[in-house]
């Protein structure tokens, strides 16, 4: 307990120097704003404790668009997947246990427990249904069971995925089943071990389905644990499916997450969470397209070839490789979920572009995320500026009603959003 108080007083204390925060907009866009990086001994930390919605209690749609419960009393939902008959499956997961070596990292895992719901009490999967299309689950069951920290899933023919933190595994399904009984079978180990700083692994298959790409964070924030540490990590993985070969698809990239095939020009695209530690406006989040064997400046470079000079040794030829990335969503947004329109019925303002489910900052003096936003695109490309779907997860007093993780398009058009520190799977729909 001494030590949670002195962690907590000591952030509370570091949150109060520093640099004056700009305008979160800047941080938004194809050129945000990049202020000098300002290196704390410790980081700026405002945490949003979470508090729960009160009955009858949502978050705030945009206008013309109004949300429900989709399904409510989870433990902290992560990863949202709809099956080809309209089922959803939602991850009930947390992290495994980490060694930690440096003091700092300690006080802030202390902190970040603050952040987020109880663990769940068991890593699973969970199926929901809704019989009767009135967009409220009446149905559920466990889908799988006593999994390693899930996360991504995907489906291939009648072959499904699952990505725990130390492995991507394979399952029999069968159309419409409730559950799967049958033991998985391992396609590949995953980058894990003592330390696996970033846990979460995601995956989305190829559209031929001979490939599987995976997301792997990195096993720091700018590579303080050693670089040994670092293989195969920050970085998305091409697996094949039949083998379980895997190399290196594109790296340098700290921690993707959401993951999704652009309609128009076929390319991938992922949600990537940047490095903090050196100022409320560093480094912004961002959304990219993903080229095949492309770096995009991890750990020695952000937001393409601006140098971050703690890393060791500096690698200036790796700086000069590194690729701008597409476009910001905004500074320690936590920015995770990540799914194009893919034909949803939200109206025509929401035809074409990008959902990202932001959870929500810890390292900066002004909250910033907690929101689900919607970027347009033309073209394959994002134009113009993004626009708040579901807000609302802040109360006035700094606290959390939830936080949104994952986010998903539904069978009937609808867009899922996993929220874990609210327990909740929220449906958002055009309103009439």
């Amino acid at each position: 307990m001494r030590l949670a108080a002195l962690a907590l007083l000591s952030l509370s204390a570091a949150s109060c120097g520093g640099p004056k925060s700009l305008d979160p907009s800047a941080g938004i866009g194809p050129d945000p704003t990049l202020p000098d990086p300002h290196y704390y001994l410790v980081a700026p930390v405002r945490i949003a404790p979470p508090v729960g919605w009160k009955d009858g209690q949502t978050p705030t749609a945009a206008p013309g668009l109004k949300v429900a419960k989709f399904a409510g009393g989870l433990t902290n939902p992560r990863w949202l997947y709809v099956l080809p008959n309209g089922d959803v499956l939602a991850v009930e997961s947390d992290g495994p246990a980490e060694i930690v070596k440096r003091p700092k990292d300690l006080i802030m895992t202390l902190v970040m427990k603050k952040a987020h719901g109880k663990p769940p009490p068991d890593q699973r999967i969970l199926l929901f249904r809704d019989t009767n299309g009135d967009g409220v689950a009446d149905s559920s069951s466990v889908f799988l069971d006593h999994l390693n920290s899930p996360f991504g899933m995907a489906l291939v023919g009648n072959d499904f995925y699952v990505a725990n933190t130390d492995a991507l595994l394979r399952f029999p399904y069968r159309p419409g089943a409730a559950s799967i009984r049958e033991k998985g079978v391992k396609v590949t180990d995953l980058p894990a071990g003592p330390i696996n700083h970033h846990w979460t692994k995601n995956v989305i298959p190829s559209r031929d389905g001979s490939k599987l790409y995976v997301t792997v964070g990195s096993n720091s924030n700018v590579g303080e644990n050693g670089m040994e540490n670092e293989v195969e990590r920050a970085a998305i993985l091409e697996v094949d499916a039949r083998t379980g070969a895997k190399r290196v698809f594109a790296s340098g990239l700290r921690n993707p997450n959401g993951m999704d095939w652009e309609p128009n020009s076929g390319a991938l695209w992922t949600s990537v969470n940047e490095r903090d530690e050196i100022g409320n406006d560093l480094v912004p989040d961002y959304i990219t397209s993903v080229k095949r064997g492309a770096f995009y400046g991890w750990p020695f470079s952000y937001y393409g070839q601006h140098p971050d000079k703690r890393p060791y040794p500096r690698r200036p030829d790796m700086v000069a490789r590194a690729v701008k990335p597409d476009y910001a969503v905004g500074s320690h947004a936590a920015s995770l979920g990540f799914t194009f329109a893919n034909a949803n019925q939200l109206g025509p303002v929401f035809r074409e572009g990008a959902f990202v489910g932001q959870h929500g900052s810890w390292n900066r003096q002004r909250p910033y995320g907690y929101k689900v936003i919607f970027v347009p695109f033309s073209g394959g490309r994002p134009v113009g500026r993004p626009r708040d779907v579901l807000s609302g997860f802040l109360d006035g007093n700094g606290d959390a009603f939830g936080r949104p993780v994952g986010v998903t398009i539904d069978k009937r058009g609808g867009l899922l959003v996993a929220d874990d520190a609210g327990g909740t799977i929220w449906r958002v729909t055009a309103a009439g």
